[in-house]
């Protein structure tokens, strides 16, 4: 096989897939539906259904075939070899390993197999989006639809809270849960608006941002706030507080030169942090005026209804550590917690519990120590990486990396007291935001001739 120092033929495919201008309809496609596919699946009630899936599955298949066209176009495998995918990779393995047919150690196959099947779309969807999304017009555009989808998608959620449907799109009922927007679980609506107010917040501290664009994205940031806070989710609100700590401290620390060939002073830094707390106020006034006071007030655990204030966690998260101590390697087989759990309920089958409610020891019952290495693999991998793209770049590149790295930082916050990613349309765009945050992308000539034109 032909290299070129040390890279192989498939890799050197991946880097010279046409760009901006020069793009194959087939290439083309692919970003559409990789773009199409998280709106679809939050659409359709955070694809929590199983019968979703035989319409994810179809556009999967979709994906798959243009991908394989146009690889045999290129002639050669078009793909990213970033190492971000290994760790996925190896939590596939481990389910493959739960169900191997000599020594079968998962304690529910099927629900294994299945996870097993979503576990091959989420890394097909991840793979051709590092590959696919690799040039500055695709990343722009995907982050703008990012912003206004999570805009529109937050504005909906307010409405049907004020008018209190009996359902989701007033047809769909919940009565296990509290539904918001389309999402069927209300914590998980919130930490859909982690990642996208993520990356809002963080186009928002662009300088290089028009005055139009900077009103349109914070009217878009005090929505989505908005929203959050009238879930009542205390995880939700945790998760946007540290979302909006990490993009202003990582705002606070020196930054690259910018085009312009100046660097950020300290009045244009504090001048932001003035808009963010800008926000903040005019968010926090219109959820009083909408009268959410006892949503806020739940949210920052100031009054709670329940018994136990902490929702059951401080039952379910020693059972989860009772069930990794009985599968320490390899767990429990992946999705089999709620099958685990029974065993080991000293509540004798009082509720039906499915998750832990820390994603950590959910994975640490289900994959054993293997698991949560693979997870400590991805987030190491993640951080390296994105503060990588972030100390290297400049200007809508850099803002963008950084808004997606802090909506994943939310997410991995909101995950030790929830189960977020378990709604799939937000792992969908959980992915997404790993590729904003890590991906190399190429330059419009566009940019290119204004980089040297600033240069000379």
């Amino acid at each position: 096989m032909k290299t070129t120092r040390g890279k192989s033929r498939s890799a050197i495919a991946a880097e010279t897939t046409p760009s901006d201008g020069g793009a194959s309809r087939l290439s083309t496609v692919i970003f559409g539906l990789l773009c199409f596919l998280p709106v679809f699946a939050t659409l359709i009630f955070g694809a929590v259904d199983t019968i979703t899936w035989v319409l994810i599955f179809f556009v999967w298949a979709a994906i798959v075939l243009c991908w394989l066209g146009e690889c045999w176009n290129a002639g050669g495998a078009v793909i990213n070899t970033s190492a971000i995918q290994l760790p996925v990779i190896g939590l596939l393995c481990i389910g493959v390993l739960h169900l191997l047919p000599v020594a079968t150690t998962s304690i529910e196959p099927n629900s294994t197999r299945f996870f097993v099947a979503r576990l091959v779309v989420f890394l097909t969807f991840f793979a051709a989006s590092l590959a696919f999304i690799n040039t500055e017009k695709r990343l722009t555009r995907l982050v703008t639809g990012v912003v206004i989808f999570g805009a529109l998608m937050a504005f909906l959620g307010i409405l049907q809270r004020l008018a209190t449907p009996e359902g989701i799109y007033g047809m769909r009922e919940t009565p296990f849960a509290v539904p918001f927007g389309p999402f069927v679980n209300q914590h998980h609506f919130a930490a859909f608006m982690q990642m996208a107010g993520g990356v809002t917040l963080g186009l928002l501290f662009d300088k290089e941002m028009s005055r139009e664009k900077r009103v349109l994205f914070g009217a878009a940031m005090v929505v989505m706030a908005v929203a959050v806070a009238l879930t009542g989710s205390r995880g939700g609100l945790l998760g946007f507080l540290a979302v909006s700590v990490f993009v202003i401290g990582i705002n606070f620390l020196p930054g690259p030169v910018s085009r312009s060939g100046e660097a950020e002073t300290g009045r244009q830094k504090f001048a932001l942090i003035a808009s963010g707390l800008a926000i903040a106020v005019v968010s926090l006034g219109t959820v009083l005026f909408l009268g959410g006071n006892e949503q806020l007030l739940r949210g920052i655990g100031a009054v709670n209804a329940e018994v136990d204030v902490s929702g059951g966690r401080l039952h379910f998260w020693p059972v989860a550590l009772s069930i990794f101590l009985e599968h320490p390697l390899l767990g429990s087989g992946l999705d089999s917690f709620a099958v685990a759990f029974t065993k080991h309920d000293s509540w004798a089958g009082f509720l039906r519990v499915d998750h832990a409610h820390n994603e950590y020891l959910h994975m640490l019952a289900e994959a054993g120590l293997a698991g949560i290495a693979a997870v400590g693999a991805f987030v190491y991998l993640l951080f390296s990486k994105g503060l990588r793209v972030i100390s290297n770049t400049d200007g809508f590149r850099r803002s963008a990396a950084i808004g997606a790295l802090a909506g994943c930082f939310g997410i991995l916050i909101h995950s030790f007291f929830d189960f977020p990613l378990r709604t799939h349309s937000n792992s969908f765009f959980f992915l997404l935001l790993v590729v904003i945050a890590t991906v190399s992308v190429e330059k419009s000539s566009r940019s290119r001739r204004r980089h040297r034109t600033t240069s000379l």
